[in-house]
């Protein structure tokens, strides 16, 4: 796919986004394409997109489908990729487990060695929306340790958490290009974020 690369001052990504499916990746995607709410269909393959954050960064988006039998192709959308997008329903307690296999199979792929990952727990504006602590836990995401990771509530609906999102993603960037120290214990490569 490609890697992170400054061409003048401009910094282009590849970001990759996962989830299963139903977590809300292809919402998400064109909400932070400016869209207004768009009504989708579960993806079947992946869309991609191009998409202009605030701090020179251009980044190509791809929209990964979650369904159950194309998740044995995951593996072939990680080669070259500069950053990894985890998106998962906050209100689907049931498949939490299931969730938390698929980013530990993901994570864990040769291409993925010292990538950079967002967790993005999409859905937080529901009444029904597990915490991010609990998230967190469940996830057991501190075992993650050669990897810088951030963990943010959001909703693609409103739109609420989404710019705290693109701020992660141009941190875990700059991780990336500094080769990522894995000082986890000063937690200075971990940050968990609060609800939006």
């Amino acid at each position: 796919m490609g890697s992170v690369n400054s061409r003048g001052r401009k910094a282009e990504a590849q970001v990759v986004m996962m989830g299963l499916d139903l977590a809300g990746k292809t919402t998400l995607l064109y909400k932070l394409k400016g869209h207004q709410l768009v009504e989708t269909l579960p993806t079947v393959g992946f869309n991609v997109e191009p998409l202009e954050a605030p701090g020179h960064m251009s980044l190509t988006l791809w929209d990964i489908g979650g369904q159950a039998s194309l998740r044995t192709s995951w593996k072939d959308y990680l080669e070259g990729v500069d950053i990894l997008v985890y998106v998962l329903d906050s209100t689907d307690e049931a498949r939490l487990p299931e969730s938390a296999a698929e980013l530990e199979e993901v994570v864990n792929d040769p291409n993925m060695a010292g990538v950079p990952f967002l967790v993005l727990a999409n859905k937080q504006e529901a009444h029904d929306a597990l915490p991010l602590l609990e998230i967190r836990n469940r996830l057991s995401l501190e075992r993650f340790q050669d990897h810088c990771w951030e963990l943010r509530g959001c909703s693609a609906l409103t739109g609420v958490g989404l710019p705290e999102a693109l701020q992660s993603l141009r941190s875990l960037l700059k991780s990336r290009s500094c080769l990522c120290l894995q000082g986890r214990a000063s937690g200075a490569e971990c940050r968990h974020s609060k609800r939006s």
